[in-house]
Formats: structure tokens, C-alpha cells, sequence
């Protein structure tokens, strides 16, 4: 038996991470889920997933730290990352800078709100490398 592609989705939008879990599931992923940065690094070190969906507004630790200790373990800095940003709707309300995530080595940055064809394919492209 193969074993299914490890997607870790990490969001604290309950909503969200529901409707992206069910259209990640739809291929043979297996969808693991954290609600905040921290949480979703120590998913990371555990489960060593194949790709990481990181959104970057969140409490706790958001997505620019938590990608950055992804990307300086040694461990983890091979998985793929595609950072989730709803930064065009919501300029003002974050202390987050743009040019902030420009400089983190992730591989990919997807706006929200993603349309779940959109999403499959990027998902698909990263794990093809």
C-alpha cells in the first residue's frame, strides 16, 4: 500500500481549513491540520509532511516566523511551502509587511481567497519537483 502524500494546512480560519481539508481530500492527500504557527511547526517536526500551506495572518506565531523556523531547521527546510496571504483584503489591519514574506525562501504564495482548482494545481506543481 502506498502511502497518501502528507499535506499539513495551517489556519486559523476554522472555515477555511474545513472547505480546503475536503478539496485536499479529494485527491489521495492526507490532510493534517494546525490552527497557529506554533502548532503548526511542532506538526511539522512530528509528521514530516510533503508540503506545507501556511497562512499568514494568524495569532500566536504567524505564518512569516513560523516559515522562517521551517525554513532554518534542517530537517524540515526541504518541504515545500505556499504561503497564504489575504493581504490585499486586509492591508491596515496587520503589522505584517509584505516585503517581510519577499525575502523568506518559500516556494510559493497563493492570495486568498483560492479558488480550489487553483489551490490543487499549485499543490500538485510542488510535489511534482
Amino acid at each position: 500500500m502506498t502511502q497518501k502524500t502528507k499535506v499539513l494546512l495551517v489556519d486559523d480560519d476554522k472555515d477555511f481549513v474545513e472547505a480546503t481539508k475536503m478539496v485536499l481530500e479529494s485527491k489521495p492527500y492526507e490532510v493534517l491540520v494546525a490552527y497557529n504557527g506554533d502548532e503548526g511547526l511542532e506538526k511539522a517536526r512530528k509528521e514530516k509532511p510533503d508540503l506545507i500551506i501556511l497562512d499568514i495572518i494568524m495569532p500566536v506565531k504567524d505564518g512569516f516566523t513560523a516559515a522562517e523556523q521551517l525554513k532554518n531547521d534542517p530537517e524540515l527546510k526541504k518541504i515545500p511551502v505556499i504561503m497564504l496571504t489575504s493581504f490585499a483584503q486586509r492591508v491596515g489591519e496587520t503589522s505584517l509587511s509584505m516585503s517581510q514574506g519577499l525575502t523568506l525562501d518559500t516556494e510559493d504564495y497563493v492570495d486568498k481567497p483560492v479558488s480550489p482548482q487553483e489551490l490543487l494545481k499549485r499543490v500538485d506543481r510542488l510535489l511534482k519537483k
